[in-house]
C-alpha cells in the first residue's frame, strides 16, 4: 500500500509544470536567501565555491556553482577514462547485450535509454556505469575523455526522482525521465553520456552549446538540482578499475578505469599533459 501511494504522489508531482514552477522560484532573487540553510542541510563543503556565498543570486546560481581551480586533479594518464562528475556509483559492469542489468532492482533496455538511437549497437555489450548525483554534490558534468561530439540527442521526458525510493519503486526511471546524450569518440572509440534528469530539475544544459570539443575534464554541461549521469563504452575498449564497486563515491577527475585501443599496429596518440592538468575555469 505504502509503495502504491508513493508511486501515485510520485507521478503527480513528476509533472513539468511542477518542475518549472520550483525551477522558477529556484532561481529568483528572493531563493538566495535559502543558500545557507541548504548548505547546512546538504553538509556541502561551500570552501570549494567558486565564489563567497554572498555573491551567488540565487539558490540555482549555487546549485550549478563552478569549484576553484584545483579542486578537481584530473587523473594524468592519457589512457584513462574519468569520471564525468561528483556521484555514488549505482550500478556498474558488462551489458548483457541489449540489457543494462540490476540498476536499483530492475533491468533497463539499452535501446530505450539511448531512444532506439542507431548508434546503440556499438554499445550492446559494451561496459556501463550508472552515477547518482545527491544534492550534495558538485553537478556540473565534464568530458570523460579527450573527444569530438558525433552526436548529441535531447530527449523529452518525465522528471521522477532519482534517489533509491525512486529508482526501486518507479518502473524504468532513467528510461523515462528527461535525457540529453553526447556522444563523443576519441582515439580508442566512443562514449555515450547520458545526463538524466530528475524531480524539480528545470532542465539539463550545456556549458556551451556551441562547442564541439573537449579535452578530458573539460566542462560540458550541468543539472539543476540533483540528477544521474549513465556513462557507456564500447565493447572492448575500457577495462575498468578493480577498486571500483557499486557503491563506491567518486569524484569528477577520478579514474574509472583505462581505455584500450584495438588497433594495435596503431600506436595510441598521446595527449599533451599541458592539455590534461586541473579544471580551468
Amino acid at each position: 500500500m505504502a509503495n502504491t501511494v508513493f508511486r501515485l504522489m510520485t507521478e503527480l508531482s513528476s509533472r513539468k509544470w511542477v518542475s518549472r514552477l520550483t525551477g522558477s522560484f529556484a532561481k529568483s532573487r528572493a531563493s538566495r536567501k535559502f543558500i545557507p540553510k541548504f548548505i547546512r542541510a546538504y553538509h556541502i563543503p561551500a570552501e570549494e565555491a567558486e565564489k563567497n556565498i554572498q555573491d551567488y543570486n540565487s539558490l540555482n546560481e549555487f546549485f550549478t556553482r563552478r569549484l576553484r581551480p584545483g579542486m578537481r586533479p584530473i587523473d594524468a594518464d592519457p589512457m584513462s577514462l574519468v569520471s564525468p562528475v561528483d556521484a555514488v556509483i549505482t550500478a556498474m559492469g558488462p551489458l548483457q547485450h541489449n540489457v543494462i542489468p540490476q540498476v536499483k532492482g530492475q533491468d533497463y533496455l539499452l535501446e530505450e535509454l539511448l531512444n532506439y538511437s542507431p548508434r546503440m549497437e556499438s554499445y550492446k555489450d559494451g561496459y556501463m556505469f550508472v552515477l547518482y548525483l545527491s544534492p550534495t554534490d558538485y553537478h556540473r558534468i565534464h568530458s570523460p575523455v579527450t573527444g569530438r561530439q558525433t552526436e548529441s540527442e535531447h530527449i523529452p521526458g518525465k522528471v521522477y526522482p532519482v534517489n533509491d525510493k525512486g529508482m526501486t519503486f518507479m518502473r524504468s526511471v532513467l528510461s523515462r525521465n528527461e535525457r540529453l546524450i553526447t556522444y563523443m569518440s576519441h582515439d580508442c572509440g566512443e562514449v555515450a553520456v547520458v545526463k538524466v534528469g530528475a524531480l524539480n530539475v528545470s532542465s539539463i544544459q550545456y556549458a556551451d552549446p556551441e562547442r564541439t570539443s573537449w579535452q578530458k575534464g573539460d566542462e560540458l554541461a550541468y543539472f539543476e538540482f540533483g540528477s544521474t549521469v549513465v556513462l557507456l563504452v564500447q565493447q572492448g575498449t575500457f577495462v575498468a578499475n578493480e577498486q571500483l564497486q557499486i557503491g563506491s563515491k567518486v569524484k569528477m577527475g577520478e579514474s574509472l578505469g583505462t581505455l584500450v585501443d584495438l588497433q594495435a599496429t596503431r600506436p595510441y596518440r598521446r595527449v599533451a599533459p599541458e592539455s590534461i592538468g586541473s579544471i580551468k575555469e
